[in-house]
């Protein structure tokens, strides 16, 4: 693959970002609850990776050559659910029902229940452990594909991390990319004051981790580490992507109030609009 986005695919990713964003609101608007702020802050990063680089296909969600992804930190499904729409695992019209009896998409992502979804997530801390069990079942088995996860920076207060961190790199798992949203707040205020993870870029090299640092809303930085990730061996790769939470919404950029609160009707119009 190019090194680079073409400017037709980079103008693809902006266009699809904005829709996915767009949903994000809405759906979670509907539903009265929900994890905006940080679904809009990873919403680029699922994009690029569903839409430039991850070999998976709608039609066959359970194709074991496919690549996989866990979204560790699972309460931003709705960021999940509007990518996996958009890419057309369902159809838009099921993210009305996020959250309510008997749909498909429940708060935290599950794999019984939703086509697209690789893992089962919501318990934090636990994602990336699940994320290397198939990162090393691709290599007992002679798969090829590669396995991605996303975790938030609050998420990195949890020491299962910090086990998984050491196992990837115990066992070379250099089929394994991970991205850290590094948004900079958790539900309850600033990450560098609850329980600072900081700094996060070092932490992980210690641990045996190739780090890239990139800013996670240029779409060329992150195709750019996706593809420099691959080809880094003996090691798993860490993205430390700087987001904005509640990216695209100025009155939620960089708000903790928005972590998990759901606008009103009248917010959302505003928010939709703003998007465009």
């Amino acid at each position: 693959m190019p090194e680079h986005l073409s400017e037709q695919k980079l103008s693809e990713l902006v266009s699809r970002a904005k829709s996915v964003r767009k949903n994000i609101i809405k759906m979670i608007t509907e539903a009265k609850s929900g994890h905006p702020g940080g679904s809009l802050s990873a919403a680029d990063i699922l994009v690029t990776l569903y839409f430039a680089e991850m070999k998976v296909d709608p039609h066959r969600p359970a194709d074991a050559e496919r690549d996989r992804f866990v979204l560790c930190k699972g309460h931003a499904a709705p960021v999940l659910y509007a990518t996996l729409a958009e890419k057309g695992f369902f159809g838009h019209d099921e993210l009305s029902t996020l959250r309510k009896i008997d749909s498909r998409l429940q708060g935290h992502p599950s794999m019984k229940d939703t086509p697209g979804v690789d893992m089962s997530t919501g318990s934090l801390g636990q994602g990336l452990s699940a994320a290397n069990g198939m990162a090393l079942a691709a290599r007992l088995d002679g798969k090829n594909y590669r396995v991605y996860a996303l975790l938030g920076d609050g998420e990195l207060e949890e020491g299962q991390v910090w086990e998984a961190a050491m196992f990837a790199a115990h066992y070379k798992l250099d089929n394994l990319t991970a991205f850290v949203d590094f948004n900079g707040l958790q539900i309850d205020g600033p990450v560098s004051e609850i329980m600072s993870p900081l700094p996060i870029p070092e932490k992980w090299r210690a641990f045996g981790w190739h780090v890239i640092e990139i800013d996670g809303h240029d779409y060329q930085q992150i195709y750019g580490a996706i593809q420099a990730a691959k080809t880094v061996k003996g090691k798993p790769t860490m993205v430390v992507a700087k987001t904005v939470k509640g990216r695209g919404v100025a009155c939620m950029e960089n708000v903790c109030d928005w972590h998990g609160k759901a606008p009103t009707a009248e917010e959302c119009s505003n928010m939709l609009e703003e998007l465009g």
